[in-house]
């Protein structure tokens, strides 16, 4: 999805029936969040009662450019810290605050194949997707691959196929067949009903992920905004991150 058609498909988000409400007399509240939320934040936008939730699902950093653009959703939740913080410093959005944590797994087909260890990944003939540089999970994973020896480093890499502008397209690359294997998220392999394994990374190796959340500056509903993210910390929404998968938010420092 490019910026200009997200633009365009979020304004339409935010503008129901009677100046930004719903049919049924509720505003609608428009949620900008990272890909591989969509799950946890689908269920939880069918508990939320104090809103219509329209969600816009993506990678966190195209969702942070639209925001830059002069797109204000109510809700923004990244992936990361550092793009709602970055946000932040350009008065852009509220104090951003850590919502769930989350582990980076090597995704394979559930039937087996050519991987079976972070090793394999740099096979001669194994082919490998990962999300693009600037989008968080591929970060991370740069993060992990970075911690390997140059050597083995310059492996893998040199057996990507695929950068992904999201988890989503990471998670479909391999479910297809397309790739032998991907990094995402442990919820992304969750999220697959089987059709996916996860190889866990060492522990040596495995990044802090860290998910954060902030109402926009200038949101059309900001009570409702401060209310969804209540309930991502302390209700309905913490329930449906923890069936999703989701790990408590990291504690500062660890």
């Amino acid at each position: 999805m490019t910026v200009a058609v997200a633009v365009a498909a979020l304004a339409t988000a935010g503008c129901g029936s009677g100046g930004g409400s719903s049919s049924g007399g509720k505003p609608d509240l428009v949620v900008s969040a990272a890909a591989s939320l969509k799950d946890a934040f689908t269920q939880y936008a069918q508990q939320f009662p104090d809103a219509t939730v329209r969600s816009s699902f993506a990678g966190s950093d195209e969702l942070a450019a639209q925001i830059q653009q002069g797109v204000k959703p109510d809700v923004f939740a990244s992936a990361n810290t550092k793009l709602p913080d970055q946000l932040f410093q350009k008065g852009l959005v509220e104090k951003p605050v850590v919502f769930a944590g989350n582990r980076l797994v090597i995704a394979v087909p559930a039937s087996g194949g050519k991987v079976a260890s972070l090793s394999d990944l740099e096979k001669p003939g194994v082919t490998v997707a990962m999300g693009s540089a600037t989008v968080p999970v591929g970060v991370y994973t740069r993060k992990v691959l970075a911690g390997l020896p140059s050597a083995e480093s310059a492996k893998v890499l040199g057996n990507v196929r695929s950068n992904e502008p999201d988890v989503a397209g990471v998670v479909g690359k391999v479910t297809e067949g397309a790739v032998d294997a991907g990094f995402v998220y442990i919820t992304d392999v969750d999220a697959t009903d089987g059709k996916l394994k996860a190889i866990e990374l060492p522990k040596s190796l495995q990044p802090q992920v860290a998910y954060e959340v902030a109402v926009v500056k200038g949101a059309k509903h900001p009570k409702q905004a401060q209310q969804f993210i209540d309930g991502l910390l302390h209700g309905a929404g913490q329930q449906a991150l923890g069936a999703a998968g989701f790990e408590p938010p990291p504690a500062a420092g660890s």
